[in-house]
C-alpha cells in the first residue's frame, strides 16, 4: 500500500537529490524497520529550550496522539505541506538572520533547517495531526553537518519531512544520521536514536558505520 502512495502522490523535485540506494547512515537502526527505535533519555537542544522560554503556551501542551493512521488524503496533505514550506522558505543561517548561532523560530521568508521543521509541525497540528506524532529530529547530514527535520509518524513507518528534499522519504532512505528527537508521550523530553552500547561494539570490530558517525558529537 505506502508504496502505491508513495510513486502516486510523491511531488516536486529535490534540491539535493536521495539516491534509490541511499547508504544507511543509522548502523544500530534496524532496517527492517519502518519505525526508528529509540534508546532511552538523552539531552534537549540548546535551541529547543530557548524557543521553548519564547513559546511557553506550544511547550506546554501534551502529544494529543503518537501515531498517524497515513490515508491518501493524509499523505497527499503531508507532501503539499511539505513542498509549500520548503518553496515559500528561502535557506539562510541562523547568524545571517539573527546574528547568533542557534535560534529556534517560526520562518516568513527565510529560515534555517529547524526552521523549516517548525513550520511544518505547526501548519500539519492546525490540521489536526497530533503533535505525539510530529517530532522535531535533529541529525547529522551526509557530510556531518548539523541538521533537523520533522519525523511523521504512521502505522506505515516514519517520513522525513526535509527542506534539502522536496520528496518525504521513509527515514531509512535517506542520508542522514539520526541523532535525536522529541518524545511521542511527552514533547519535553528527548530520546536517543543511537544505540551507544551497539556502535561502541561495531567500532571495536573495525567496522565504522560512516564519515558522518565518526564526526558525531553529541
Amino acid at each position: 500500500m505506502i508504496r502505491l502512495i508513495v510513486s502516486a502522490l510523491a511531488l516536486g523535485i529535490s534540491c539535493v537529490m536521495a539516491s534509490a540506494t541511499a547508504f544507511h547512515f543509522n548502523p544500530t537502526q534496524p532496517t527492517s524497520s519502518r519505525n526508528m527505535y529509540t534508546f532511552g533519555a538523552t539531552t534537549m537542544p540548546v535551541g529547543y529550550y530557548e524557543y521553548c522560554r519564547r513559546y511557553r503556551k506550544e511547550c506546554a501542551r501534551g502529544p494529543e496522539g503518537t501515531m498517524i493512521k497515513l490515508t491518501e488524503p493524509r499523505w497527499r496533505a503531508i507532501v503539499s505541506v511539505n513542498a509549500e514550506v520548503n518553496t515559500a522558505v528561502a535557506p539562510m543561517t541562523d547568524m545571517e538572520i539573527f546574528g547568533i548561532e542557534e535560534r529556534w523560530e517560526y520562518p516568513t521568508t527565510v529560515g534555517d533547517c529547524e526552521d523549516y521543521a517548525l513550520l511544518k509541525r505547526k501548519r500539519l497540528n492546525e490540521m489536526g495531526y497530533p503533535l505525539g506524532a510530529l517530532l522535531m529530529t535533529v541529525a547529522r547530514d551526509a557530510k556531518g553537518g548539523g541538521h533537523a527535520v520533522l519525523t511523521v509518524v504512521t502505522d506505515l513507518g516514519d517520513f522525513i519531512l526535509d527542506n534539502l528534499e522536496q520528496k518525504v522519504l521513509l527515514w531509512k532512505d535517506t542520508e542522514i544520521y539520526y541523532l535525536k528527537r522529541q518524545s511521542q508521550e511527552d514533547l519535553n523530553r528527548w530520546v536517543s536514536l543511537v544505540n551507544e552500547e551497539d556502535l561502541l561494539i561495531s567500532s571495536g570490530k573495525n567496522q565504522a558505520p560512516s564519515t558522518a558517525a565518526a564526526k558525531v558529537k553529541r
